[in-house]
């Protein structure tokens, strides 16, 4: 009998040590939820552009601000500028970049906004909205 009591206490000190450590994990989740919601989306480019650079850009916020309104802002930074640089170097970028930010998490997707803003802009779109979506 006495050992029956004390596997009861040791299973019910281990069942609250679990119960304990799971509410502290629902707390951090919900933490993590609320700084996913810091989504933005940037364009880094240089003074002299050519038609595709400004189809990028042009294609790329219009698509930002119609799927997502305020939610999700889209920022564009010359990088031959003060504020362009500063915002380059913060971020890593060194050149032209399309970039969604979430927190420390950058998805790089230059190389789609060149490959479609000017010939399949709808395709453009529907990459931002694969990346962003899943983040808010």
């Amino acid at each position: 009998m006495k050992n029956f009591t004390i596997l009861t206490l040791i299973l019910i000190a281990l069942f609250m040590g679990i119960s304990c450590s799971a509410h502290i994990d629902n707390e951090t989740s919900k933490e993590e939820v609320l700084q996913s919601s810091d989504i933005e989306v940037y364009y880094f480019h240089f003074s002299r552009r050519c038609v595709t650079c400004q189809a990028v850009e042009t294609v790329s916020g219009e698509s930002v601000k119609e799927l997502f309104g305020d939610r999700v802002p889209f920022k564009e930074y010359n990088l031959d500028e003060a504020e362009g640089k500063k915002k380059a170097k913060e971020l890593g970028v060194s050149g032209q970049t399309l970039l969604i930010v979430n927190g420390e998490n950058k998805i790089n997707i230059t190389n789609e906004g060149f490959m479609h803003a000017r010939n399949n802009p709808e395709k453009l779109k529907q990459i931002i909205s694969d990346h962003i979506t899943p983040l808010l």
